[in-house]
């Protein structure tokens, strides 16, 4: 089942130069982009920085409107979506950042940061507040009785999982990853992917993971989109676009690829399929 259609997604931005007489000009920072992401799996987006990976995300999250294309979500045309239909939409769709400390309020309690999405929803968890997330917390793989420390209390890793916990207090059917684990030491970058690939499982809602560490979307992704300059330059499976790239600026992508070992690559796909 298709859960996400975006069909010839363009954005541009207007920029000015410096001066009182500098002319306004257009970047096109994403470039009639298109993809669908399936129920139940993870899409990842790669490519180099600048690449209009992250503004794609942003689209598709509807944190950006498009300049022309569409975005489809569950059947339903989200493109200029207001009102209630934008609220379900945004139940329905959540984002964990790259920075977690940046996207968590230092103000606010853990408490008050993962049930934050269920009060703009008006929602009332059973059981309370304090119980629902200190059940969140342990999900994720954190001490519950630490609900009511703030951000500044814990470590990168334990932040970002405080990010992932606030995705999922909605039960959202698409969870997008903007880089969510390219600002954490290698060590915890490997729990967090662990903890992302468990949750999957879990619960069966859907990922598009924006990276560009292609060792990193090896091993969450089902199918992989390669942007380059804007434009989705080769769109396949995991494994055909790692064995057999067709475009040239993924093959220069992979060539920077640290080689993974085949027998732990062989173990890795028996445990997650």
């Amino acid at each position: 089942m298709t859960l996400l259609k975006v069909r010839g997604v363009t954005k541009e931005f207007v920029t000015r130069g410096e001066g009182a007489r500098a002319r306004k000009s257009t970047f096109t920072a994403v470039d009639e982009v298109s993809f669908d992401v399936e129920l139940g799996e993870t899409l990842a987006i790669v490519g180099e920085s600048g690449s209009g990976k992250s503004t794609t995300a942003r689209i598709a999250a509807r944190l950006l409107e498009p300049t022309s294309g569409t975005v489809e979500f569950d059947g339903q045309d989200v493109t200029r979506a207001k009102g209630k239909d934008l609220a379900t939409f945004r139940n329905n769709v959540q984002v964990v950042f790259q920075d977690p400390f940046s996207s968590l309020n230092p103000r606010y309690t853990v408490e008050r940061i993962i049930t934050a999405p269920l009060t703009y929803q008006g929602i009332t968890p059973k059981g309370g507040r304090r119980a629902f997330t200190q059940e969140l917390m342990e999900r994720v793989g954190l001490n519950p009785d630490h609900c009511r420390r703030y951000p500044a209390q814990f470590s990168g890793g334990q932040a970002q999982r405080i990010g992932i916990a606030r995705a999922l207090a909605v039960s959202p059917k698409l969870v997008i990853c903007d880089e969510a684990v390219s600002a954490l030491d290698v060590s915890i970058q490997a729990q967090v992917l662990e903890l992302l690939m468990r949750l999957q499982r879990e619960s069966g809602f859907s990922y598009i993971f924006i990276a560009h560490d292609l060792a990193v979307v090896r091993q969450i992704s089902q199918r992989v989109a390669v942007m380059n300059r804007g434009r989705i330059v080769e769109l396949g499976s995991r494994d055909q676009v790692f064995g057999e790239p067709r475009d040239e600026y993924t093959k220069t992508l992979l060539a920077a690829v640290p080689r993974i070992n085949p027998e732990w690559d062989a173990s890795r796909r028996r445990r997650h399929g």
